[in-house]
């Protein structure tokens, strides 16, 4: 059931603080912030994208660590600071014209509930609240901030039979790349 979920994703939405982080937000003494980002997660967000899928931030803060990380990764669907993650999920998916199954969405608190109700896939860090983890399709193995993206991307990319590719990509010998 869940490959087949995992089949039909065209959109992978992520919450960040959370999930693409430990939640852990350092506050600096002039008022700036850091955010640890795991570049795991990172790695797999750039393949999905090359592979045709795309992948959004929903944020109910705003950061600008996450925008630079965003830009980093070469993600311009990037919604921070709403104060509807519903609504804004729904003007996303309405603006791409996608339909709910095939959007995935990672969460990791009550907040994230409306729209992983929603969702064709609802997933979860290992470390999600309780509440979160019992209601959602899928909980990775791994914790917010240390590869729960990655998780959920290559089991997307497995459900559609694109994993291989990126295996090739980096088994092809220097004579599999020469013209």
């Amino acid at each position: 059931m869940i490959e087949e979920r995992a089949a039909r994703i065209r959109l992978i939405l992520f919450d960040v603080d959370g999930v693409l982080t430990d939640g852990t937000l350092l506050v600096h003494a002039d008022g700036s912030e850091s955010k640890v980002f795991d570049i795991k997660d990172g790695t797999g967000i750039v393949w999905a994208q090359r592979l045709g899928l795309t992948v959004g931030f929903l944020s109910a803060r705003s950061s600008a660590a996450t925008t630079q990380r965003a830009a980093q990764l070469g993600i311009t669907l990037v919604h921070q600071g709403v104060a509807s993650k519903l609504e804004t999920y729904e003007q996303i998916a309405d603006s791409l014209m996608l339909d709910e199954d095939e959007v995935a969405y990672m969460g990791d608190d009550i907040l994230d509930l409306p729209v992983l109700l929603r969702v064709g896939l609802a997933a979860a860090p290992a470390d999600a609240s309780k509440d979160v983890r019992s209601r959602v399709h899928w909980v990775a193995q791994a914790k917010g901030g240390a590869g729960a993206a990655r998780e959920l991307i290559e089991l997307i990319l497995r459900a559609q039979g694109r994993w291989d590719s990126v295996l090739a990509s980096y088994l092809a010998t220097p004579q599999d790349q020469k013209p």
